[in-house]
């Protein structure tokens, strides 16, 4: 038996010295029963709104470290405290850099999301940065990815992981099947903003040009006839439930702190009013 996912992390390193399992990752759990995830996205090196985050119900939180605020220290600092609860820890990388991929992983993160992945090419790097041999080249020394995940991590941390493609630009586009049938890609994550730069539109929260819409619509497609998962980044609770409806099974709103700022305008306006 498991202990509690979010349970006491004062009692993480007994999880490890009583030899548990590997700790599951709820994110698989979830695709594996046919659900959607929802995904808080952690813009803030702050734990506070981390931990403010993880605690209202996102099934994972991914802390972006490739437009965030987030260094390598504070990264670690968020990984434990989105790990207090029921919440996936994950990180958007800043590029597919196997020290900088390795890292966030020996830190506990336990899904990523890769930008720029244009090529097949691409696309094994992330998963060859990512595995241990033999199905990659990652270094073993996971000290605090051990502590989180468990006694069994080395045996299990390959198909426990996630990784995940970005797909962002008109060349990932032409390559879109190669890269979903790529063997150790569990699924592909539309940013419609460099999507939308690279197809000659501005970008939008919620992107409303056809062309964009159509390359968001045929990417969910054949992402699903491929087997892999579909996730895209929204500017609305709206859009997210209608790509929902449309396929998709990873779907982040926001991040923390266009929350915050978002709520802030509306309860100003409502107080101006």
């Amino acid at each position: 038996m498991l202990p509690p996912r979010g349970a006491d992390p004062n009692k993480e390193q007994s999880f490890v010295l009583r030899g548990w399992a590997v700790r599951p990752n709820k994110v698989r759990e979830i695709w594996a029963s046919g659900g959607v995830v929802k995904n808080g996205w952690l813009a803030l090196e702050s734990t506070m709104a981390a931990e403010g985050m993880a605690s209202v119900g996102w099934d994972s939180c991914t802390v972006d470290l490739q437009h965030g605020f987030a260094d390598e220290l504070s990264a670690r600092q968020l990984f434990q405290t989105i790990g207090r609860f029921d919440c996936t820890p994950m990180a958007r990388v800043a590029w597919n850099d196997p020290a900088k991929i390795m890292r966030v992983l020996d830190d506990g993160c336990y899904g990523i999301i890769c930008p720029m992945v244009n090529t097949p090419e691409d696309a094994a790097m992330l998963v060859k940065n990512s595995k241990f041999p033999p199905q990659g080249e990652r270094s073993y020394g996971p000290q605090r990815g051990l502590l989180y995940g468990g006694a069994d991590y080395a045996a299990k941390a390959n198909e426990t992981i996630i990784n995940m493609a970005m797909i962002e630009t008109r060349e990932a586009m032409s390559n879109l099947e190669t890269i979903c049938k790529t063997d150790g890609i569990d699924g592909i994550y539309v940013g419609p903003s460099d999507l939308a730069l690279s197809l000659g539109h501005l970008p939008a929260g919620v992107p409303t040009n056809a062309e964009v819409v159509g390359a968001i619509e045929e990417i969910v497609r054949r992402a699903r006839d491929c087997g892999v998962v579909a996730g895209i980044h929204c500017g609305s609770v709206e859009m997210a439930k209608d790509w929902i409806g449309k396929g998709f099974q990873f779907v982040t709103v926001y991040t923390d702190f266009v929350a915050m700022v978002t709520k802030a305008r509306e309860n100003l306006t409502a107080l101006n009013e």
